[in-house]
Formats: C-alpha cells, structure tokens, sequence
C-alpha cells in the first residue's frame, strides 16, 4: 500500500452519488484516523450504506475524491479490497455450511492457503465465542451467533479497517452487548472500524467520533460527547401534564429552560439544572403528572438535527 504512516486511512472529499435526479450522497467531506472507531450515524436513507459501498470499492462515486488506505478504490478495487473487512447490514453466510467451513471459504476468495486458514478459523471462532458450534450448520444459530460469525468472516484476512453496516439490527440487548464487547476489542487491537449505525446507544458505546448524516449531507461532527456539548444542554427534564394539557400549558413554561419541544405525550426541557427547572415548574403551579431528569444523550442531537418525523 502506499499509504505513509499517520495518514488518515480514509478520506473522502466531496464525494457524491446520484441516481438520476436522486443524490444518495451530496459532497460530503470528512477522514477516518488510523485505530479510531469512526460512526456514520443517520436515519434510514440517510446514505450511510451507500457511502460505505463507495468505500469499499463495490459502487462508483458520481463525484469528488475518495482515498483508501492511500489509494482510490474507483480504480485499485481489488488491492483496497484486500486490506478490508466487510460485515453487511444482512447476513450472507452460506447456511448450508458448516460455521468452520464458513470462514475457510470465505478466506479462500482471498486466495488464502489452508495451512493459514485451519489455524485461523480456530482463532476467530474464539474471539467470537463459537468454538463449541464449529461444527454446527449455520441455519441453526441464532442471529446474535449468526451476527458474530459474519464479523469473525471479516476479519479472516487481517484487515486494516472493518467496515460494518448497522451490525446489531435485529439483536436482541444481550446479543448486542456481545457483539460491542468483541468490537472493542478489535479496535484495542489496533482495527481501525467504520461504523453505520440508527442506534443513539450503539453510537455512543462504539465511536470515538461520528458524522451525523441526513438527506446525503452531513449536518454535524464530532465526538458524542463534543456533538451532546454544541446541540443540547447538559440535562433534559421531561415533564407529562396529560396529552390535552401539554399544548396548553407550554407557554407558561417560557423561561425555565434554554430550550423547549411540545411532543404528542410531553414536554421536553432543555436546561443546565434539571433539578432547578423542575422547582421553577412548581412555583409557577404547574403539576406535572410525571416528570424525569435524565442526562442529555446523542439521541436529543440527533433529532435536533434529523427532525422527529418517520423516515420510510
């Protein structure tokens, strides 16, 4: 590769897809550092996947530049290929095939020899804690199991970066738990990972740094906590007054926080003290039916940023 060391291992400059009169990707600029867990966080549509197609050199860009590992995969498809892992929003495991069998298949595409690939399988069916279903046929696991082969497949050729597109969709908390701890400890051992991801939770638990995208467009970046700092308050106190009342008495609340948002079930309050704003509510006589204090989390930015309304 002709990378030189310290360089970012992706960097993209404004990169576009179209599609027709459709653009998926809309000039995006942005880089992802050698070792650090990089997030595209967005509704669905948002262009997340196809910009993750782009960088693993399985889609031309309409536009602007794209470098990979030092290289451009529009032209040195296979060579990029060669240093990445790939874990696809769907499983594509070949389900009649043993789990071992799996992972010695898929590393033979690589051109890989036996001699490395017996040892190999043995390692990654560890680290995805799948050594007693070596021999099981994939159709019967379950999809936390399933989900946790097609990352231990990824890895198979020791790639630089892993790719993975919304990894734990469909898991249940445990699975997903599981499957973060194996995450962090790639990227302790020095994996660089792209990560897209819907999930608020999962953003803030696996990237040290994310892009906030929406409608092809980036509309923020940063860490979560750098992101949480520059679009929301320090806590948010969410007050309920009954599903008629909140419109009617939200304007009784001006003042008590930097920021308010009516929902259809209740009231957010965006402040520095929740506590504080909470007995401001009582000296104005308002009497929530229930009323919580919670830190501020990604989620707030991301639907400040996104908006509330469905995305089919």
């Amino acid at each position: 590769m002709t990378q030189t060391n310290g360089a970012p291992v992706i960097r993209a400059r404004g990169l576009r897809k179209t599609y027709g009169d459709f653009t998926a990707v809309d000039g995006i600029d942005f880089e992802v550092e050698p070792g650090e867990s990089f997030g595209l966080l967005g509704p669905n549509g948002a262009g997340k996947s196809t910009t993750m197609r782009m960088i693993g050199g399985t889609l031309d860009r309409s536009g602007g530049q794209l470098q990979v590992l030092g290289l451009d995969p529009g032209t040195h498809g296979p060579e990029v290929r060669a240093h990445l892992g790939v874990v696809p929003q769907q499983d594509n495991l070949d389900e009649e095939l043993r789990v071992r069998e799996n992972i010695i298949m898929y590393g033979r595409y690589f051109g890989l020899p036996r001699s490395y690939l017996v040892p190999k399988a043995e390692e990654l069916l560890e680290f995805a804690q799948l050594q007693a279903k070596a021999k099981e046929k994939v159709g019967n696991l379950s999809g936390g199991m399933k989900r946790r082969l097609t990352i231990a497949r990824g890895l198979v050729n020791e790639p630089r970066i892993l790719l993975l597109d919304e990894p734990t969709t469909g898991l249940d908390p445990q699975a997903r738990h599981t499957l973060w701890d194996r995450l962090f400890r790639l990227k302790e051992a020095g994996t660089t990972l792209v990560v897209t991801t819907h999930f608020m939770d999962e953003a803030e638990q696996l990237c040290d740094r994310l892009i906030v995208v929406d409608h092809g467009a980036i509309m923020a970046q940063g860490s979560p906590r750098e992101l949480i700092r520059d679009y929301s308050t320090r806590e948010v106190v969410e007050v309920r007054f009954g599903s008629e009342r909140n419109a009617q008495v939200v304007d009784r609340l001006e003042g008590v926080g930097e920021r308010n948002e009516v929902l259809p079930d209740r009231i957010l309050i965006y402040t520095k003290d929740g506590e504080a704003a909470l007995e401001e509510i009582g000296r104005r006589d308002l009497h929530p039916v229930t009323s919580l204090v919670r830190r501020s989390s990604l989620e707030d930015v991301f639907l400040r940023l996104t908006g509330r309304s469905l995305v089919d």
